[in-house]
């Protein structure tokens, strides 16, 4: 099935200095989000409790936080949970907080405000998630490098520099779409940005392995022409997967609960800012580190030559000859 015409190339090079600029700017606005209003993270890295609950009507949250208010509970975080019945309490402190069974508590300090149950208590003490937060930087740093001797032990370096360029680019813009709207960060989050550079460079070495095969197979000399040329050819590639990714993503954000509300709504920008990534941003990375097509042939004709010379010498071995 093609979306695009296999035969039609389109003039994605001549274009990369706006897609450039709006990169640019989508990267700027992220970092800047993220240092002013910054994220917000979940108990999972910064330690507390939270209690999920719910009534068999419309929750009285306002009856609710006047009832914690006159307890130790008083700085708990309170919202809505996938319904006007259920609620999530959410609680911060140190370990000496998080010392009593705060399920049975709970269940003594809100019985004034209706009939409800306790559906879920998850703790998790604040060096825990002092722990888990450098373990997930540290785990999304070791990825980027991975990724990098990857990318340049299969290409060459420019190919790595951009496509660690691209992921960056992804990452950051998720990040920043996480904090515009307030997402609560937590280990869910932190394994949909993992599997977004994953999903992302998979698209990239797509493009990248048909660039290199453009740039060996054709005798354009001109790297804009053969970029254009590659690209062109994986569109459809490309935007089938991904709308079948979107649309998978987009069912689990509208109908898959609250409880994976942040994971899914991570993954749908992901899987948009990865896809447009793939197309405009890691080719025109790879141009803008002035790749060159002739460097590139000579080296590849070395590399033939060598080998031709190494079976040459391996079929005399086997012949007896030497």
């Amino acid at each position: 099935m093609e979306i695009f015409k296999s035969n039609k190339v389109y003039d994605f090079m001549g274009k990369r200095i706006p897609f450039l600029g709006l990169s640019s700017l989508l990267v700027i606005a992220s970092i800047v989000l993220l240092l002013t209003k910054g994220v917000n993270f979940g108990i999972d890295f910064v330690g507390g409790t939270i209690v999920q609950v719910k009534y068999d009507k419309k929750a009285p949250i306002k009856d609710i936080r006047s009832t914690l208010k006159s307890t130790s509970y008083a700085n708990a975080s309170i919202t809505e949970f996938g319904s006007p019945e259920e609620i999530v309490i959410r609680i911060t402190g140190s370990s000496s907080d998080l010392a009593n069974d705060i399920g049975d508590e709970m269940t003594q300090i809100l019985k004034s405000t209706g009939k409800f149950e306790i559906r879920r208590v998850d703790i998790v003490g604040p060096k825990v998630g002092g722990e888990l937060r450098e373990k997930g930087i540290m785990a999304l740093c070791l990825s980027l490098l991975v990724i990098l001797a990857y990318v340049s032990f299969r290409f060459e370096w420019r190919f790595a520099v951009a496509s660690i360029f691209a992921l960056a680019h992804d990452v950051i813009i998720a990040l920043g779409a996480i904090s515009l709207f307030n997402i609560e960060v937590n280990l869910d989050i932190l394994a949909a940005i993992l599997t977004i550079l994953g999903y992302s460079l998979n698209d990239t070495i797509i493009v990248f392995d048909r660039i290199r095969e453009g740039v060996q197979t054709s005798k354009e000399k001109i790297l804009n022409k053969v970029v254009n040329e590659s690209v062109s050819r994986t569109l459809s590639r490309t935007t089938l997967t991904s709308l079948t990714t979107f649309f998978v993503v987009a069912t689990l954000f509208f109908f898959g609960g609250e409880i994976i509300h942040g994971f899914a709504f991570t993954m749908l920008v992901g899987v948009i800012v990865g896809t447009y990534s793939s197309i405009f941003v890691a080719a025109s990375f790879l141009v803008q580190l002035n790749f060159s097509i002739s460097n590139f042939r000579a080296k590849e004709a070395e590399k033939l030559k060598r080998q031709k010379e190494k079976d040459k010498m391996r079929a005399m071995y086997e012949k007896g000859t030497v």
